[in-house]
């Protein structure tokens, strides 16, 4: 691994004792439940598995404590924080992500046109056991035409009518724009001219690799790279229609959705992790890294608009993950629902310390050294 765990206490972590870490004990117990009634996560490569993780989410599913001091006291009580460091020094990097709400029509017409999809039937996963030699690794999703496994084709084709007639369409909303960052931030409240409102979620991707716009805007001098954030790229995006199909398909990557409740409209959608994840306490991690489930304190001394001028210094669950999520001390937070969760989202892009919180009965392990 490219980088090391350095064992430290919990009077270490700057902001610990400000932080009120109450809203993770029941999202841990809601993980328990997953991994009972389901099956476990996937043990990511830093060695922590669901199993040795259990007792802690069962115990919290049990502790209700009187105040963040005692909310803090049961994480001190069964974790050992560890600052991740990487072998070549860089510092862990932070930024975040939303729901958003969008105005949606159930059937197309004149002004509401562009679709969100389900997953297509001709669509299969793969694994290990089902890749043609050759096939790029990072591609988890194809599709079987004439006897052969292929790449499903990606967000031009896609966009120019491969789906249209087959009976996927969720809904239909007025701005292409609008449907790509849902595809970005991975799922959305619909909201329905009668009032109603629905929720999509992520159900299946193209496969093909993520590729950031804004990045692409920056190399051609379009965005300066200090400024870049969903709202000025929207704002290029909004000046410059006539190249919003070529921008657009500069990343191939295409998101399918599938339905899901809105039992509780303070929980945001059901993720990665399989349960409902939580406002500024949820954190999106590369899962080849860590495992679900497991508790992360995130300190960023220049992230302050999120804490009312304070340092950025909460405790936080892993509970989703993404395609640019990808490296042992980089995360994505969670902010919320709707326009001013994602004013919030869009201008995180922030250096951070990751501090993982393995589970006392293994934590020697990891202080050798040994993961």
């Amino acid at each position: 691994m490219d980088f090391r765990l350095k064992p430290v206490a919990f009077s270490d972590l700057p902001g610990w004792t400000e932080d009120d870490p109450t809203a993770l004990l029941e999202a841990m117990g809601r993980c328990r439940a997953h991994i009972v009634a389901a099956k476990p996560y996937r043990t990511g490569s830093l060695g922590i598995a669901a199993d040795e993780l259990l007792p802690a989410l069962a115990a919290a599913t049990e502790y209700s404590p009187a105040g963040p001091a005692q909310a803090r006291v049961f994480f001190e009580n069964w974790f050992k924080p560890f600052l991740i460091v990487k072998s070549d020094g860089a510092k862990g990097f932070v930024t975040a992500y939303y729901e958003p709400e969008v105005q949606v029509r159930a059937e197309p017409d004149a002004e509401f046109r562009f679709p969100f999809y389900r997953r297509p039937d001709d669509m299969i996963d793969i694994d290990d056991t089902t890749r043609p030699t050759g096939f790029d690794p990072y591609f988890a999703f194809g599709r079987v035409r004439e006897g052969k496994i292929e790449e499903y084709p990606d967000r031009s084709a896609i966009d120019q009518g491969l789906l249209e007639g087959r009976g996927l369409e969720i809904a239909y909303a007025r701005s292409k724009v609008d449907v790509f960052f849902i595809h970005v931030q991975g799922a959305a409240r619909l909201l329905y001219a009668d009032g109603s409102v629905r929720r999509i979620t992520y159900a299946a991707k193209t496969g093909h690799r993520f590729s950031p716009i804004g990045k692409l805007l920056i190399e051609r001098g379009e965005i300066d790279a200090a400024s870049v954030s969903m709202g000025s790229i929207r704002d290029w995006l909004s000046r410059h229609p006539e190249q919003v199909d070529e921008v657009l398909w500069h990343n191939r990557s295409y998101i399918f959705f599938r339905d899901a409740p809105v039992d509780d409209l303070w929980l945001g959608p059901v993720a990665a992790a399989k349960v409902p994840i939580v406002a500024g306490r949820s954190l999106a991690v590369d899962r080849l890294t860590h495992t679900f489930g497991t508790p992360f304190f995130i300190r960023s001394e220049g992230l302050t608009h999120l804490d009312g001028g304070k340092p950025f210094a909460r405790a936080m669950l892993a509970l989703d993950t993404g395609s640019a999520i990808v490296g042992p001390n980089r995360g994505d937070i969670f902010t919320g629902s709707g326009d001013t969760a994602g004013a919030l989202a869009g201008h995180v892009r922030n250096a951070a310390d990751f501090y993982v919180f393995v589970p006392r009965a293994i934590a020697q392990r990891f202080e050798h050294g040994e993961g």
